[in-house]
């Protein structure tokens, strides 16, 4: 863009940045217009899909199970993610006025942190039910029953929504580059923790349990049908590593660049730090499509609901493939 088209009230951590000069133009650029289009389709992705788990859990009676309450408990989160935080974010990357408005930083953080926690959070408790529904078929029903589903509900969204209050609410230094939405180094290393490293460490070894556990039983099976039998199990563990592949992909970037951030000397591009930011949040877009594509039961009720189906008839206890 012509140098005179550029504004004089950009934030002095980021002035220095050809990113920022870029996008903080009077006139909109082509990138920035590209930038508002694309983070704007995550979110209406994000949004649809989310609600689309939410409306065929809720509506068809053959889903009301514990395994799929939690499922509910994530796309309720992730749909809150889609609908105030990327929003916001996207605003974020966007503008650099925002800054200042520490009010704003501390809302849309206290929605991200706590909405992203509980997604972490969930899909942890996600991976213990598959744990024991795999590894514990005998006993899986009377261990896990809804009620023990509420029970990991309640404390997840407790505990996703303590550890928003400890991250967003710390003071924000003022008047220097270090203005931004960031905490100190304690409280940030201590959410991360908690938010992430802890429910993550988990999942990985619950995974890893399940994935022995399944090559055990391929092995000591000696039965006609262990052809049918290994193609069920190769899914079963192809799916378990799409998860864990993903939410490891989108989210330990971000996480190891926020606990490493106060240590450098110089701060890296704020590009980099928005793309990484970007990355974990999209986890949420992915969600829908790892949890709720990957069921047939899925499928087939999202071909009632888009077909309007539901609009036209009482198809509460339809029977899904």
């Amino acid at each position: 863009m012509n140098a005179t088209h550029i504004m004089t009230d950009i934030h002095p951590c980021f002035d220095l940045h050809n990113f920022t000069t870029l996008l903080f133009s009077s006139d909109p650029s082509v990138l920035c217009v590209l930038v508002y289009l694309v983070l704007g389709l995550f979110s209406v992705v994000t949004v649809c899909g989310n609600l689309l788990v939410i409306i065929s859990i809720v509506y068809f009676k053959q889903l009301h199970i514990p395994t799929n309450y939690l499922i509910l408990s994530l796309a309720v989160a992730d749909l809150l993610l889609g609908v105030v935080v990327f929003p916001f974010s996207m605003v974020h990357t966007v503008t650099s006025c925002l800054y200042r408005q520490n009010v704003f930083c501390k809302i849309r953080d206290w929605f991200d942190v706590t909405a992203s926690t509980c997604s972490i959070l969930t899909l942890c408790c996600i991976s213990v039910d598959r744990y024991y529904a795999i590894c514990h078929p005998l006993t899986y029903k009377t261990k896990v029953t809804a009620r023990v589903a509420g029970v990991m509900i309640f404390v997840t969204w407790s505990v996703a929504s303590m550890i928003g209050i400890g991250v967003s609410l710390p003071g924000h230094n003022q008047g220097t580059c270090k203005e931004m939405c960031l905490v100190d180094l304690l409280t940030t290393v201590t959410g991360t923790i908690f938010a992430f490293y802890l429910p993550a460490f988990i999942m990985l070894c619950i995974y890893m349990k399940i994935f022995v556990v399944a090559q055990r039983q391929r092995n000591s099976i000696q039965i006609s049908k262990s052809g049918g039998i290994r193609k069920t199990e190769r899914k079963s563990t192809k799916t378990l590593a799409i998860v864990m592949g993903v939410f490891l992909l989108c989210m330990l970037p971000y996480f190891l660049c926020i606990d490493f951030l106060p240590l450098v000397s110089e701060t890296p591009p704020f590009a980099l730090v928005e793309a990484l930011n970007w990355l974990r949040i999209v986890n949420s877009m992915l969600n829908p499509f790892i949890y709720g594509f990957f069921y047939s039961w899925f499928r087939s009720a999202c071909k009632i609901i888009l077909s309007g189906q539901i609009f036209t008839g009482n198809f509460a206890n339809t029977k899904l493939m």
